[in-house]
């Protein structure tokens, strides 16, 4: 049986025009409601950007 509570698993992804670059994490839905945006490391382009919460 699935397990209920407050934490989701959700995809942040960067869009660039040498690919798309992923992470997954999870968040607090109670507590955080609105999409999620986080600075990380993207390999791709080899610098930080925005990373933005996907369905």
């Amino acid at each position: 049986m699935a397990k209920k509570g407050a934490r989701v698993q959700v995809t942040l992804e960067h869009k660039c025009e040498q690919g798309i670059y992923r992470y997954h994490t999870t968040k607090n839905r109670r507590n955080t409601t609105d999409r999620l945006e986080l600075k990380k490391y993207s390999p791709v382009t080899k610098q930080h950007e925005i990373f933005k919460e996907i369905k």
